[in-house]
């Protein structure tokens, strides 16, 4: 049984996607042992306490400088004895010592079809924006291996979803969201947590 770290920013429902795989028996190998959220009041935390999963808040803004915050970060994954970590959300950088800590361990999930409307200041709506705006036909959803690049790392599952007519950017949001990131998220802890 690996231990899963889940780092968080905001409303939870990737992790909650991950917490409903659990408990139908998807994720055999994985115990969703800590969820970590960048700031405080997150509604995440609030997805972890009813699953009964430990949480902490690492929080950016209280180090003077990125090694220390990575230095705590590792400081927590370890004290929990995290084997794997997942993205899910998660707006703060993960620095090279926690990535060299966790070779191949670390995935994330991002809301396009990755090389698609990816990299730096591209998350949340902002990615579905950009999609709307250039007209594509189809986005998507990638999960990723992290490295220390922005959604560089080697990709482990993608799932198209199709662009609708009079797509907003929520709208396109939460349909990828609901057809491809709470399917694949899953699937590629399930694979990292069985090794392949």
């Amino acid at each position: 049984m690996v231990n899963v770290a889940v780092l968080v920013s905001g409303g939870g429902t990737n992790l909650q996607a991950l917490i409903d795989a659990k408990a139908a028996g998807s994720l055999p190998n994985a115990k969703l042992a800590l969820v970590i959220a960048s700031k405080p009041g997150v509604y995440a935390l609030e997805c972890a306490k009813a699953a009964n999963i430990s949480s902490e808040v690492v929080c950016r803004k209280d180090f003077d400088s990125q090694e220390a915050f990575d230095s705590a970060m590792l400081e927590t994954l370890r004290r929990y004895d995290i084997g794997a970590v997942v993205l899910a959300g998660y707006l703060s950088i993960v620095g090279a010592p926690v990535v060299a800590a966790y070779p191949d361990k670390i995935i994330n999930i991002h809301p396009s079809l990755i090389p698609s409307f990816c990299g730096a200041g591209y998350y949340g709506l902002r990615v579905h924006e950009a999609a709307l705006k250039k007209g594509v036909k189809v986005t998507g959803a990638t999960v990723h291996l992290v490295n220390e690049q922005y959604d560089d790392g080697r990709i482990l599952l993608q799932k198209a979803v199709s662009v609708e007519e009079g797509d907003t950017p929520e709208t396109l949001q939460k349909r990828v969201m609901k057809e491809a990131e709470w399917v694949i998220l899953p699937k590629a802890l399930d694979m990292i947590t069985r090794g392949e």
